[in-house]
């Protein structure tokens, strides 16, 4: 079930390594649901599916590991636990989130977990056909994208080179928006701060 909490956006420029994503901004919902007697992952899992996000997963942990998705939207809710998180890659702001919370991060915009506090439960989906690909700022973060798995689920890792840049910009910014908010439907946030 869906709360009022509050909801925060910031756009966040390129970082060079980090294309991030200068159109949409990332959207933090503080105590996006109340889960009452029901099971937190399911109830996150129910809001996706009504408002149309799906290719959804369970997790303990986010990567820690900057990454991006070139080609994809993503939301993250936060089931269980907390997290310190930073997106936008090495320079970017530091948020920190609680069981309720979610975060809506548009494609290119890199993100991370910085702490190891136990008991995160995470839940994530994607608008519709779309599936991310996993895109690492160094060698060093491959062989972490490796151990951490991320090829698991058939994602395929990246590190594009600087000869790339452009291409990467491009899947970017051709990245369909979403027909809805993952959490709120029609007239969630998503519809009102990604119009273009």
């Amino acid at each position: 079930m869906a709360t009022n909490g509050s909801v925060q956006h910031f756009l966040i420029s390129d970082a060079g390594d980090v294309p991030n994503n200068d159109a949409l901004p990332v959207i933090l919902y503080k105590g996006a649901a109340d889960f009452g007697d029901k099971e937190p992952e399911s109830v996150f899992e129910e809001m996706f599916a009504q408002n149309n996000w799906g290719n959804g997963w369970r997790v303990e942990s986010i990567y820690h590991f900057h990454h991006y998705h070139s080609d994809a939207h993503e939301v993250v809710a936060f089931a269980r636990g907390k997290a310190t998180l930073q997106v936008g890659g090495p320079d970017g702001p530091i948020i920190e989130v609680e069981a309720g919370d979610a975060a809506v991060i548009p494609a290119g915009v890199g993100h991370k977990r910085l702490d190891d506090a136990p008991g995160l439960s995470v839940v994530g989906a994607y608008p519709p056909e779309q599936s991310p690909d996993v895109c690492v700022i160094s060698e060093e973060d491959v062989q972490k994208a490796r151990d951490e798995n991320a090829d698991a689920d058939g994602c395929v890792i990246r590190l594009f080179g600087k000869n790339e840049q452009d291409v990467v910009r491009a899947s970017i910014a051709a990245t369909p928006l979403p027909p809805t908010d993952p959490l709120s439907g029609s007239d969630g946030p998503v519809m009102d701060l990604w119009k273009t």
